[in-house]
């Protein structure tokens, strides 16, 4: 009880802060995104019509999904819309309380959840401020490139548990269908996942950030769409001691296709492949050797109605495991034979997600729910009895946004971690979140 009167407490002290916010006063509107724009002007016409050609370009070139920024609410731009930059960010609050099983992470992981429960994992409260962000975004105007977007944002995660070192989170440069930089991977489908307070979100998921060189592609009126990219590897095996780490040497490939459909071509249906090339040494006959790993993935995100959104992806593949969630930075993309040591394997993985989210109020207030799971599958006696087999992730949460820029949220997370052996472990979480966009 001690607990629950202490979150409620935390709740109505973050809504009771939020009275005495000042309204935000816009100088200009249109339609549901409004910036203050400053600019150098000759006369009232021309600052009009820059203020609304440079609100439509950061309208334009807005993308929707799972962790993306809204747009700035300040843009500075020349007097022939050549060039704009948006400055913003966001400031999030999540309060959380443990209970039944608190995993040693601020993000709900289950991978993370310990086995055995004690006096010490048993009941855990946190307060997280590190996701909190700061982006900035750039339109440019180019007679050789067209419209370039320059784009970066960073939160403050660098550094482990409670650090706030910041961190960049994706710096890239997109003009005619190429993104160069450092973005969210492509084998991720950005509108495929609701929103959640939990930063991590459901564990088959797969949103990651790799340097990458991307090109994309929209025909027929913007419903198919292709894209492939060569993406940084990121390798994590159990090598044993016949085999040793090296640097990679191939970038992962990723393509994907999708068709999209209805008004504004908010549903679609998306199918990802990924291949991977990764290098290992042979401590026995002094070679390099490699091992092929690779994924599919059907995703997608169906506009069902006005007042409801399904959402949804299933994946596998065999090691592949920074393209799911519950397995990112795991020992599994391979491992060596316990019938031959000598001989190395990848190892099969799969896992999927489905959710709802229901429109009390479209745009301002909504009902979310879902279910996830992960699965790494046991390949010839490799993996022993006390190690991962399958972990579960379920929410339910609800979104308010106060204000246009001001939002709370609350939250339920159940989580299950299941060994080789079958071995089962559960982890509770109840959160709150408060964020304001500025």
């Amino acid at each position: 009880m001690k607990q629950i009167r202490f979150l409620l407490l935390s709740f109505l002290s973050l809504a009771v802060g939020a009275s005495t916010l000042s309204a935000q006063v816009f100088l200009y509107e249109i339609e549901e995104y409004t910036p203050t724009v400053y600019m150098i002007a000759k006369g009232k016409s021309e600052c009009e019509n820059t203020r609304r050609n440079v609100t439509d370009d950061f309208a334009d070139t807005h993308r929707c999904g799972f962790q993306q920024s809204p747009n700035p609410q300040f843009i500075f731009t020349s007097h022939d819309n050549r060039f704009a930059l948006g400055i913003g960010g966001m400031v999030n609050l999540r309060t959380s309380y443990d209970f039944k099983g608190a995993m040693g992470n601020i993000d709900f992981i289950p991978y993370d959840i310990p086995m055995k429960h004690n006096y010490a994992n048993r009941q855990r409260v946190m307060m997280d401020a590190s996701t909190s962000r700061l982006f900035i975004k750039a339109v440019i105007k180019s007679d050789l490139l067209g419209r370039v977007l320059i784009y970066s944002d960073m939160d403050f995660r660098g550094g482990g548990e409670f650090s706030y070192i910041p961190r960049l989170r994706s710096a890239y440069l997109n003009f005619k269908g190429f993104t160069i930089g450092r973005d969210v991977t492509t084998f991720c489908d950005l509108e495929a996942a609701p929103t959640t307070i939990d930063f991590q979100g459901p564990n088959a998921y797969n949103f990651a950030f790799n340097e990458m060189i991307r090109y994309e592609h929209s025909f027929l009126r913007n419903h198919l769409s292709v894209g492939a990219a060569l993406e940084m590897p990121s390798v994590n095996g159990t090598y044993g001691e016949h085999f040793s780490p090296i640097y990679q040497r191939v970038p992962d490939v990723i393509a994907y296709v999708q068709y999209a459909w209805g008004e504004n071509r908010s549903s679609h249906i998306r199918a990802s492949g990924v291949v991977r090339d990764m290098y290992l040494h042979n401590n026995l006959t002094g070679e390099n050797t490699t091992q092929l790993g690779w994924g599919v993935q059907l995703s997608g995100h169906i506009d069902f109605s006005h007042w409801v959104d399904l959402y949804m992806n299933g994946v596998y593949g065999e090691g592949i495991t920074p393209y799911i969630q519950d397995l990112s930075g795991s020992p599994y993309d391979f491992g060596f034979n316990p019938e031959n040591p000598t001989e190395m394997q990848t190892m099969p993985m799969w896992g999927w997600q489905a959710a709802a989210q229901i429109n009390l109020f479209p745009g301002q207030a909504w009902l979310a729910g879902g279910y996830s799971e992960v699965h790494l599958e046991k390949h010839n006696g490799y993996l022993s009895s006390d190690q991962y087999r399958k972990g579960q992730y379920l929410f339910v949460n609800a979104f308010c946004k106060a204000t246009q820029n001001l939002t709370f949220a609350l939250e339920y997370l159940h989580g299950t971690r299941e060994n080789m052996d079958g071995a089962k472990s559960h982890a509770n979480r109840i959160s709150i979140m408060a964020q304001y966009n500025f």
